[in-house]
């Protein structure tokens, strides 16, 4: 079926390229309608024109963000097909992955491979991306290793967003969102400059989502999102070539988000099957009032699955022009993030530890509770720049800098209760650090008339280490017990030096015709496994050596037809090696997800990738663009096995080694050749904007549509087929009325019109529900998913007000 759906697509895309090119002919002979926006980017730490920078960059501007009602990093990666997310079952372990590439990162020792940068200041952890975008101008995708430039969490892209400058007078714009599923959002910012050497911009967003799944226990709705946010810029020119900027910001994100839905129970005897084996918990209990089947949306929880973050942060930027047109810069910024996590880990609101056996001691009273995890965060990140970027004139540019950055990361974590065997007890402290300072410098040379020569270097220096004080895993305490530290762990003082490079040889065939050539190396550093399931063992390998990468690129880039065209056209190659990535799986009968962090001696992804923006006629906008991304592992003989129901190999997969020699332990298998997780081969966005003029009216209208399409993913490296996901297609329109001055715009969208429902992101996990005897004993098959937002068709209106 997948194969006729790929095969009927090809025509259909050649039509109707073939059709837009013959409009566009047709109205560029017809009128003198203007081109395409200029877009330009800040990539190489410079304003520059798109089309002049080799290397692969998708822009999203805020046209296409106000269209699209952007409002977190979810819907930035809907927008960008080289872009995808890890999902996860806590808010603080979901990533993003740059061209199928990303870590999942689950302990806060390991750094993320695509960095997020705020107006020139990285984000310290990346679950802190995952927060409102705030008066954004643009979102920069870069894609590859930046890590010659951006250092060493960008060694498979990184993500630059860019918020609305001061400038002009001053301005106030205001915007409200009401959805029929309940969401609203409201958001205001004014600024300008007040006087020839002040200026100011202050902006705030407040929003609400109660979620997409009912919680029969509490007749609440869950699975959604609400969040607050504050930003400001205060400028002050206390020369004419001197500017300080700063910038203070704040958000408040309350997500219960990624709760566990069940879709489907299968096994034989599931009619009489028990929870977990307890006979007091049949599953016409467990599942009163809820249809385990594909689009099920209740649950029972009796504890608050999600996360509740605060993050204060400064920035503080000092600009000095220089009278040959150069120009010093530093910048200087702090961040505090706090998160309070916890999550509901029996998925049911029965007692359970009522009926669960207490080993050690005998059961106390008024022990009625379900079973829990609960945890806490704190990061603290400081980072300092000093940068000289040349003068734009002359035939060499370039810019060099000095870095320094100190990340601070604390965890404490516990769940279940000690001497509970099936809740898995565990609980530990853990906490980490890492020290970088660098070098930076790069270099554009047109040494002939056309032709540019780039190159550029990044020495790096790194400091880091660990504490870990945990119980062990599962806890062997005593019931009642309270928190011993039977595991110390510690690494302290660990260094690496490191240095990364690019290079690129760019030829402008004619004014609107550029084509390139690139290399480029990455780098990340230790990496340290601060999980529940530390011990001896992996402990001893600590740290996990540094991750590095080497990719090449070449690609073109053409502005058409009175640059009512523009096609950006990339292929690529990466290979990635001592790869950082976590992987896990469910505790045998229990839904509990343990993982571990694991060092692939080797990963690569290579594909191609086309962006087209095209002013079809006067009145029609259209923007596209495709990836195909091919990520696969390229060595990994140690990965972790999966259970098979029936299966005649211990329980497991047929290739799974149940006793391995060559690596000393149990339960893995060779994974080579298999591909990435959360990696779709093909992925697309289409959007468009059709202008209706009104010349006698005051206002003018406009029709909008957009099509996001994913193929199908594996969403664990263990390849597990019964984990693959379906591809994706949604469809989104949207029509409204804009008054001719700007000043009103009235939008209506609906969201996944045709109303799809898709397990997007599923997970099938063995054991949890048994047959009782004297039924024979069976192993059910248990499905669940996590409803996207817009998994189901809902329909938004928004109000934008400029004055």
């Amino acid at each position: 079926m997948h194969r006729n759906h790929r095969i009927a697509l090809c025509p259909m895309a050649a039509a109707v390229a073939l059709a837009m090119a013959g409009m566009m002919q047709h109205a560029a002979a017809q009128e003198a309608a203007p081109g395409l926006e200029k877009v330009v980017v800040s990539a190489n730490k410079r304003v520059e024109r798109l089309e002049n920078v080799p290397q692969s960059i998708s822009v999203i501007g805020e046209e296409l963000l106000q269209r699209n009602n952007v409002r977190d990093l979810d819907d930035i990666i809907e927008l960008s097909p080289s872009l995808s997310k890890t999902q996860s079952d806590n808010p603080a372990n979901t990533g993003l992955n740059m061209r199928g590439i990303g870590t999942q990162s689950i302990g806060i020792g390991v750094e993320s491979d695509v960095a997020v940068i705020v107006d020139d200041i990285p984000i310290g952890m990346q679950v802190q991306a995952f927060r409102d975008l705030t008066d954004v101008s643009r979102v920069e995708i870069l894609k590859g290793p930046q890590s010659t430039l951006f250092g060493k969490s960008a060694i498979a892209g990184a993500i630059n967003i860019v918020t609305k400058p001061i400038s002009g007078p001053v301005r106030t714009r205001a915007s409200v969102l009401m959805s029929d599923d309940k969401e609203w959002r409201l958001s205001a910012s004014v600024g300008g400059d007040v006087s020839e050497k002040f200026g100011f911009r202050i902006a705030a967003s407040q929003n609400d989502f109660p979620g997409n799944v009912n919680n029969l226990t509490t007749g609440k709705m869950t699975n959604g999102a609400r969040g607050k946010t504050f930003l400001a810029k205060l400028t002050w020119r206390p020369l004419d070539n001197v500017s300080i900027d700063f910038s203070p910001r704040y958000n408040h994100t309350l997500t219960d988000c990624c709760v566990v839905v069940l879709t489907g129970v299968s096994g034989t005897n599931v009619q009489n099957g028990l929870l977990n084996n307890v006979p007091a918990f049949p599953i016409s209990l467990v599942l009163d009032g809820i249809a385990a089947e594909p689009g099920n949306i209740n649950i029972r929880n009796d504890t608050f699955t999600g996360q509740e973050s605060t993050t204060r942060g400064a920035g503080l930027r000092i600009n000095w022009e220089l009278d040959n047109g150069a120009s010093i810069t530093s910048i200087t910024s702090t961040d505090r993030y706090h998160a309070n996590d916890s999550r509901d880990q029996d998925f049911t609101d029965l007692p359970v530890m009522l009926y669960y056996p207490i080993i050690g001691t005998t059961r106390p009273a008024g022990i009625d509770a379900g079973s829990s995890q609960h945890g806490r965060f704190d990061v603290v990140s400081r980072t300092q720049e000093l940068r000289y970027t040349s003068s734009d004139r002359g035939t060499l540019r370039y810019v060099a800098g000095l870095w320094y950055g100190k990340n601070e990361l604390a965890r404490y974590f516990k769940r279940g209760e000690n001497g509970v065997g099936p809740t898995s007890p565990t609980e530990f402290h853990g906490d980490t650090y890492n020290i970088s300072k660098a070098a930076y410098g790069q270099a554009g040379w047109e040494f002939i008339p056309r032709t540019t020569l780039t190159a550029g270097l990044r020495y790096n220096e790194q400091e880091s280490g660990y504490r870990f004080r945990g119980s062990g895993n599962p806890s062997p305490l005593p019931f009642g017990s309270g928190f011993v530290a039977l595991n110390n762990f510690s690494s302290l003082g660990n260094t690496d030096q490191h240095v990364t490079g690019k290079l690129s040889l760019q030829q402008q065939i004619t004014p609107g015709l550029m084509v390139y050539v690139s290399g480029s190396t990455g780098y990340k550093g230790h990496a340290y496994d601060i999980t529940s399931s530390l011990n001896a063992l992996t402990a001893a390998q600590q740290p996990v050596k540094p991750e590095t990468a080497k990719s090449y690129e070449i690609g073109a880039k053409g502005s058409f037809l009175a640059n009512r065209l523009t096609v950006a056209a990339t292929a690529f190659s990466s290979r990635f090696e001592d790869y950082q990535q976590n992987s896990g799986s469910y505790i045998p009968d229990t839904l509990i997800y343990q993982t571990r962090l694991n060092s692939l001696p080797g990963v690569e992804t290579k594909g191609v990738e086309l962006d087209v923006n095209a002013l079809v006629t006067s009145n029609l906008l259209v923007n596209a663009a495709f990836a195909y991304t091919d990520a696969t592992i390229t060595e990994f003989r140690n990965a972790q096995c999966y259970q098979v129901s029936g299966g005649n190999n211990g329980g497991f997969n047929a290739t799974c080694i149940l006793r391995n020699p060559e690596f000393g332990n149990q339960n893995t298998q060779d994974v080579s050749g298999g591909r990435m997780p959360f990696a779709p081969r093909r992925k697309a966005t289409v959007n468009m904007r059709y202008d209706i003029r009104m010349p006698s009216r005051r206002f003018d209208a406009f029709v909008t549509g957009t099509l996001n399409y994913a193929s199908d993913m594996v969403t664990n490296i263990d390849q597990n087929p019964i984990n693959y996901v379906q591809s994706t297609t949604y469809l989104h329109a949207g029509f409204g009325l804009r008054e001719k001055t700007g000043r009103y715009t009235l939008s209506f969208r609906v969201n996944n019109l045709t109303d799809k429902r898709y397990m997007s992101n599923r997970s099938v996990q063995l054991g949890n529900f048994n047959a009782m005897a004297p039924n024979p004993p069976a192993t059910v098959q248990t499905t669940t998913w996590t409803p996207p937002r817009n998994a189901f068709r809902n329909i938004a209106v928004k109000l934008d007000v400029n004055f």
